[in-house]
């Protein structure tokens, strides 16, 4: 038993020293760094200066966190509900027992399997561009003026639906697998009872996937928090007002970026700490929300 007890000891020291290392004391470090005056992210302890909740007042009265802020929100809200809804549309009528279903699950999925460095550039060249887009080409064709997509009153939704469209296929998966995990005896005694596809969704499928809808919700929250590489291919030289979100300002104030004469660290890790309360809040509201709605057998 005592040998069984150090291998056990000594196959999971590694995992928990990676864990420490590479997770913990990070966090930890950044939590801390929140409440300091840090002008570069590797200056030593003994360099930080206590600030209190100075780093906290000053990024909430930063006009650019502000905005940063609210173009998070649209993200998470309008493209959340389009994404959610699309892929929830599209794994119900994948799982319905149509002709070439791996085909369509695939193809749909297909976004999520390119780079997102090459689906963005797909998008800007391709299909936003001003001169020979898809989109240009079809308004010419109904008689219309060419529109500058990437302009900057529409460059945020032109991004937004991009990211939109990458997103789809990976949550479609998800609420794949949940449908798939749903006994089909339900679904028959429902048919017996005279329940057409749309009762049976209303009625069987959507109440139980509430659970995947909540791990969703989650995931796509972290996506919206993290939403980084989109505004950098859409805004490439200039942190614009029209695409900047909350951790592109973070990485302007510690690395630097228009608008930042000096750097702060320490209002980076803010930033960082704030986000990371945004997704812990979506989480504890989604799981009390859709608390106890997993399927029992």
């Amino acid at each position: 038993m005592r040998k069984n007890k150090s291998m056990i000891f000594w196959f999971c020291l590694p995992a928990v020293l990676s864990l420490l290392i590479m997770f913990v004391y990070p966090v930890c470090r950044t939590v801390l760094m929140s409440f300091f005056q840090v002008e570069s992210l590797t200056a030593g302890v003994a360099d930080w200066s206590f600030f209190g909740l100075g780093n906290y007042k000053k990024i909430f009265s930063s006009q650019s966190f502000l905005v940063s802020m609210q173009n998070m929100l649209v993200i998470w809200i309008v493209g959340g509900v389009f994404t959610l809804l699309l892929a929830m549309l599209m794994a119900v009528t994948v799982t319905s027992g149509i002709r070439g279903k791996k085909f369509f699950r695939a193809a749909i999925y297909m976004p999520n399997i390119i780079s997102a460095v090459a689906l963005a550039t797909m998008w800007i060249q391709y299909i936003f561009n001003y001169d020979f887009g898809l989109l240009n080409e079809l308004v010419k064709l109904f008689g219309g003026d060419k529109i500058k997509w990437l302009g900057s009153d529409m460059k945020f939704w032109a991004m937004t639906a991009s990211f939109i469209f990458g997103s789809v296929g990976y949550y479609m998966l998800i609420y794949i697998s949940g449908i798939e995990g749903i006994p089909q005896d339900l679904y028959e005694a429902a048919t017996l009872d005279g329940a057409g596809k749309g009762k049976q969704f209303f009625s069987i499928t959507l109440p139980l996937l509430k659970g995947v809808i909540k791990t969703s919700i989650t995931f796509w929250s972290i996506n919206t928090t993290t939403f980084f590489l989109w505004t950098k291919m859409f805004s490439p030289i200039d942190t614009e007002q029209s695409t900047i979100v909350p951790v592109v300002y973070l990485y302007d104030m510690v690395f630097g970026g228009k608008g930042v004469v000096t750097r702060d660290a320490g209002a980076g890790a803010a930033v960082g700490v704030v986000l990371t309360l945004i997704i812990i809040a979506v989480y504890l509201i989604t799981n009390r929300l859709f608390r106890g709605t997993d399927l029992e057998y």
